[in-house]
């Protein structure tokens, strides 16, 4: 009967409201069961060294995760990069050519812009406030920026 499974045991444990809530919230982010991570959580915490006490084979695993994670930030980073140069070259392509006397007026106009612009990058960068969970959280990004006069 060694190759079996035994019937995993049942444990009830009582976890502070911080701890509940980070257990949740990883868990969502890995998809997986509340009952899976803190499974895992507790095999970690029992056996640090991983993969039977083998450090080569956890060192590899870390190793894989940072890769996944490098990954993944080299996509979200290329598909921003592709999105501000979409916006950009549509910006460029719609706006139309301005008169000479009309120029000196949009060049002010465009440095009084772009300074509100840069204060309310900073302000919001400060914060740690981000567009992308504006969207998610709400399905619509905030009201943040200041209409154009």
């Amino acid at each position: 009967m060694s190759g079996a499974r035994q019937k995993k045991k049942r444990l009830s444990v009582y976890l502070e409201p911080h701890l509940w809530k980070g257990l949740r919230t990883q868990a969502a982010r890995r998809s997986m069961s509340d009952s899976l991570l803190a499974e895992a959580a507790i095999a970690a915490w029992l056996d640090p060294e991983g993969a039977g006490g083998d450090p080569k084979a956890s060192f590899e695993a870390a190793v894989q995760r940072l890769d996944r994670r490098q990954a993944r930030i080299e996509r979200d980073l290329s598909i921003s990069v592709e999105t501000l140069a979409l916006f950009i070259r549509l910006w460029f392509t719609s706006m139309p050519a301005l008169t000479d006397s009309m120029a000196a007026a949009a060049r002010a106009q465009g440095a009084e812009r772009y300074d509100r612009f840069v204060e309310m990058l900073g302000r919001r960068l400060a914060s740690d406030k981000r567009f992308r969970t504006d969207v998610e959280r709400e399905g619509r990004p905030t009201q943040d920026v200041d209409p154009a006069p």
